[in-house]
C-alpha cells in the first residue's frame, strides 16, 4: 500500500470537470486521473487511519440511476466510511467544493430507533448525548440526520430533549473547502484530529443506536 501523501488539488479539478462532462465517454478518457488523484489517495489514507478508527471503504463512483430521473452515470463526489460497527463510523467526502469530514450513524431499523429513543428519553444517557451534541456544534460541526417534524408518538411534545427524539439518524459534519494542508501528508493528522472530535458522538450512537 502506498504511503499517504495528501489529497492532490487535481482531485477537486477532476470533480469540477466531471460536473460539466458527466458521461461514460468522458469517464473512460479520464479514468486514470480518478485512480491517481482520488481513489489511490483515499485508499492510502483509510489504511493509515484504520488502526484508530476502524476499517474503511470507499464508495462506488457509479450512481444507481434505475429509479432516478437524473441519468448522470457518475457521482460528483467521492465518499469513504470508516466503520466502528455496522452503520456507525466516520465519513470523508471530496468534491469540487473540497473536503467534508463527518461521523455518526445513518441506518435506522425499527429496533435501532427504539433503542435510540429509549436512550434519549432516559435522563442519564439522554443528557450525555445532549452535552455531546452541544460540544460538537460548538466545535463547528453541523448536526445533521433524518428527522421527524414532530416528537414521535409516545413522548411528550415538551420533552427536554425533544429535538434529539425527532432524529431517525444522527451525524455531524463540517465542510473544510480546500485547506493548504490537504495536499500534504499533514492531512492525515488533521483529519484524524477532526474524527477524534466526533468520537464521543460516534461512540454514543455505537452504544445506544447500533445493532
Amino acid at each position: 500500500m502506498t504511503t499517504f501523501q495528501g489529497i492532490p488539488a487535481g482531485a477537486f479539478e477532476f470533480y469540477q470537470e466531471l460536473q460539466e462532462n458527466n458521461t461514460r465517454e468522458w469517464w473512460q478518457e479520464n479514468k486514470d486521473r480518478y485512480q491517481t488523484l482520488v481513489r489511490e489517495p483515499f485508499l492510502a489514507l483509510l489504511a493509515e487511519l484504520e488502526p484508530r478508527f476502524g476499517p474503511g471503504k470507499i464508495f462506488r463512483p457509479n450512481r444507481d440511476i434505475r429509479f432516478s430521473q437524473d441519468k448522470s452515470p457518475y457521482k460528483t463526489a467521492q465518499g469513504a466510511f470508516a466503520s466502528v460497527q455496522e452503520g456507525v463510523g466516520f465519513y470523508l467526502q471530496v468534491s469540487a467544493d473540497g473536503l467534508l469530514v463527518g461521523g455518526g450513524y445513518h441506518s435506522h431499523t425499527p429496533a435501532q430507533l427504539a433503542r435510540y429513543r429509549n436512550s434519549v428519553d432516559a435522563s442519564g444517557t439522554g443528557e450525555s448525548l445532549r452535552h455531546i451534541v452541544e460540544a460538537v456544534a460548538a466545535a463547528g460541526f453541523m448536526v445533521e440526520g433524518e428527522k421527524l417534524k414532530t416528537v414521535p408518538r409516545g413522548y411528550p411534545q415538551d420533552h427536554p430533549r425533544a429535538e434529539l427524539l425527532k432524529h431517525k439518524s444522527l451525524s455531524a459534519a463540517t465542510d473544510l473547502g480546500q485547506p493548504a494542508w490537504l495536499a500534504t501528508p499533514a492531512a492525515l493528522q488533521e483529519i484524524a484530529a477532526l474524527w477524534d472530535e466526533l468520537r464521543p458522538l460516534v461512540d454514543w450512537v455505537g452504544r445506544h443506536a447500533a445493532p
